[in-house]
């Protein structure tokens, strides 16, 4: 979801980017104006998230599944190992691919407990020296999120597929080596690519490296190798922009925080429905939930889109529903869902 406020001004400059003539989508990306937008944006991503300065803030493209390969394809030496920690869908997508180009180690996995909860840290079976660990802090189909950063050696890399949670909540970028994250959860629209690498991981990348998948290529290129998604890394300044002027990465967790609370504690009371999720590691982007019966799901989507709630389709492979309340959802949306959430209950309840 996009903020109202960031749509509405991206209507307006549509066709006149600020009495250039043309719009954003039309500019070069090489010109002076975009070059301008590009900055902007870093900027103001860096002071969100406090980005220290020996970190490349990089604006690509691939979606985060094309940092599935892109990471070992930069940090993972031969005749090193990358642990990885499974614990829903995007990890093991995550680890399935970095397995084609390196030595795995699935250090710690909760399939076992159906991806519903996330393994104590004092169990995980990390590789010595590994070239990093790599973790999603919340897994969005499943609705599963750490209640902490991973506390790991120094000299071991961190990495985080932050996609569905970057934004949500201060993040301390120090402690980690690469944060990446497709944009179209919290930032903007599908097919702009976020990754804030360290400066001592670039440069690593194995010889057969595409250069488009190099990060010190893109970071010396200003993430311009060939021609950016322009129009979403518009998109993103905006809704940074806007996001300061929310209060920032702090008022948007206090906002999520009161959002999530106010569905998990409806959920948990009503007698109706269900959140399977441990509760220490409940998402507060994502929250799925069940009903009594499959037979209600269908009726379920088609009431709620009536009353506009749309969406809350759970992902193909799980089943079931979920809201994502993103930050750019309002707490006046979570309130209109309970409420329908109530009524049909109240209609459907044996």
């Amino acid at each position: 979801m996009l903020p109202t406020a960031v749509l509405e001004r991206a209507q307006r400059e549509l066709p006149d980017w600020q009495g250039l003539g043309m719009s954003v989508m039309e500019m070069s990306h090489r010109s002076d104006e975009f070059v301008h937008v590009a900055e902007q944006a870093e900027t103001r991503l860096r002071q969100l998230m406090q980005i220290p300065e020996n970190y490349r803030v990089l604006f690509l493209q691939g979606g985060a599944s094309l940092q599935f390969s892109a990471i070992p394809l930069n940090l993972l030496a031969a005749g090193r190992t990358a642990d990885y920690i499974d614990t829903g869908i995007w990890s093991q997508k995550a680890i399935e691919e970095a397995g084609r180009f390196g030595q795995v180690n699935v250090a710690a996995s909760s399939r076992e407990q159906q991806y519903r909860t996330i393994p104590e840290q004092s169990q995980w079976q990390l590789t010595p020296q590994a070239a990093y660990l790599h973790y999603t802090p919340n897994e969005t189909i499943g609705g599963l999120q750490f209640d902490a950063v991973p506390d790991i050696t120094a000299d071991i890399p961190l990495i985080a597929d932050a996609s569905s949670c970057i934004l949500s909540a201060p993040l301390p970028v120090a402690r980690f080596g690469l944060i990446y994250a497709g944009a179209q959860k919290n930032i903007g629209p599908a097919g702009l690519t976020i990754v804030i690498v360290r400066d001592d991981l670039t440069g690593k990348a194995q010889s057969a490296t595409p250069s488009l998948l190099d990060y010190a290529a893109q970071a010396k290129n200003g993430s311009m190798i060939n021609t950016p998604p322009t129009f979403a890394w518009y998109l993103a300044g905006l809704v940074f922009e806007w996001m300061q002027e929310q209060g920032g990465v702090e008022a948007m967790q206090r906002l999520n925080q009161q959002k999530a609370a106010l569905l998990y504690d409806y959920i948990d009371q009503s007698g109706f429905y269900a959140n399977p999720i441990d509760r220490r590691y409940r998402s507060i982007m994502n929250i799925p939930f069940t009903l009594p019966h499959a037979a209600l799901e269908k009726p379920f989507l088609q009431q709620a889109a009536v009353v506009g709630l749309l969406n809350l389709a759970g992902h193909r492979s799980v089943g079931g529903m979920r809201a994502s309340i993103y930050n750019a959802m309002p707490l006046e949306g979570v309130q209109a869902l309970v409420a329908f959430m109530q009524d049909f209950a109240g209609r459907h309840s044996a």
